[in-house]
């Protein structure tokens, strides 16, 4: 979790501040990762060894179809590494002291923005599976809500539990506000009520 006061993101409001910017967990992406590691191994096993073992790769025709296959793999190992990268990189939830947006990355050319205000929470649950998650302190943090979306998934974050009690924290003060401005708008109305009574 890392603060973001100097972070702005499309559809900030002016009323509201960037409080913290929530990615996945490294060890999500090293998973994620892990094909690719071999992928790797396997282009400079190849280009390594199997030379050596079948000395045929080393005649003109058939060296260049060797390097041609190595390179293309090469190239669909990069690819996948790159699509990982940019799926982890932008996948983001943003906690402002209004909301949560959460700005998910789906390939290359889809993203889909989502948001949630405090007013709407109902109800913030924290899990963390496994000896590896418990370890580096990683999980998913599920916030109940009243709208038509009944979950709002932190998936794999740092510090779940830091991220609830946040969340838990700015749903109260948003209570507390809200019922501070309906107190104050009551106390108005009330206020006009009584002079115009006062005037008749």
């Amino acid at each position: 979790m890392s603060l973001g006061s100097n972070i702005h993101f499309k559809g900030q409001r002016d009323d509201e501040t960037i409080i913290s910017v929530v990615r996945r967990h490294w060890f999500n992406i090293l998973q994620q990762l892990f094909l690719v590691f071999i992928m790797v191994a396997f282009v400079f096993g190849s280009l390594t060894y199997l030379p050596l073992l079948f000395p045929i790769l080393n005649t003109s025709s058939a060296h260049d179809l060797f390097i041609f296959l190595t390179n293309s793999f090469a190239l669909v190992t990069w690819i996948m590494f790159f699509l990982i990268w940019i799926d982890y990189y932008f996948d983001v939830w943003i906690i402002t002291t209004r909301r949560i947006v959460n700005i998910e990355q789906k390939g290359l050319f889809i993203r889909t923005v989502s948001e949630l205000e405090f007013d709407k929470i109902q109800d913030i649950t924290t899990e963390v599976k496994g000896i590896i998650p418990t370890f580096l302190n990683f999980g998913d943090v599920f916030v109940q809500t009243a709208a038509e979306k009944d979950r709002f998934t932190f998936r794999q974050i740092p510090n779940p539990y830091a991220v609830k009690d946040l969340l838990m924290n700015l749903e109260e003060k948003g209570e507390k506000s809200e019922a501070t401005q309906r107190a104050q708008e009551g106390a108005q109305a009330l206020g006009n009520v009584l002079k115009d009574e006062n005037l008749h």
